[in-house]
């Protein structure tokens, strides 16, 4: 959780319930909300000039989304899509600012989440470049696990579908299929009930 949902409240933070599939905002908008998951899902996307969809990331409960464009005026390079389901609180842009020079440890707060952010950016940009489908796949695996207290071998399932791996590393679904059961049968991951363990 970036910021305390009563805080949210307590300074007029109303909350929007979006279906599946409807945007959340728009690659070309300008941001004028702070976003914050209370349940759901949200994947950040934009399309490539043939159409193609390529995922940047999957935000869930507690997230918030495009915070870091809230401090410089230019607009949004992604959409953000519900995937789920998803209730959201949603707090004027001047009046997130002014709450972060109420409360500065929320400031620090949002610094640690956009760094984890900026983190996963640079492994995935750095993972992009393999010319290997496990090798993309395992280094978003060994992301998604690195937060997890638990580290032992198939202790971790992946909460993401084959689908959503394949627009997060730029593969096709087929080509993902294919690296995990490839990956399975070198025992690097698990797959029991169609989820995989890593």
């Amino acid at each position: 959780m970036v910021i305390k949902e009563e805080i949210l409240h307590s300074v007029g933070a109303s909350i929007k319930n979006y279906k599946p599939s409807e945007s959340i905002f728009t690659e070309g908008s300008y941001p004028g909300y702070y976003y914050q998951i209370i349940k759901g899902e949200v994947k950040l996307n934009n399309f490539n000039e043939d159409g193609k969809e390529s995922i940047q990331t999957i935000l869930e409960d507690g997230h918030s989304i495009g915070e870091s464009l809230l401090f410089i005026d230019k607009p949004y390079p992604v959409n953000a899509v519900a995937l789920t389901n998803c209730e959201v609180l949603k707090l004027p842009k001047y009046i997130f600012l002014d709450l972060l020079k109420l409360y500065p440890e929320i400031s620090q707060d949002i610094n640690v989440f956009m760094s984890e952010r900026l983190y996963y950016g640079l492994i995935m940009s750095q993972n992009l470049a393999s010319q290997s489908p496990a090798a993309k796949l395992k280094t978003l695996m060994d992301y998604l696990k690195s937060f997890q207290e638990e580290q032992a071998p198939y202790s971790f399932m992946i909460p993401l579908t084959r689908q959503q791996m394949a627009g997060l590393t730029g593969l096709c679904v087929e080509t993902a299929i294919r690296a995990i059961k490839v990956m399975e049968r070198d025992k690097l991951l698990q797959i029991r009930n169609r989820k995989i363990l890593y």
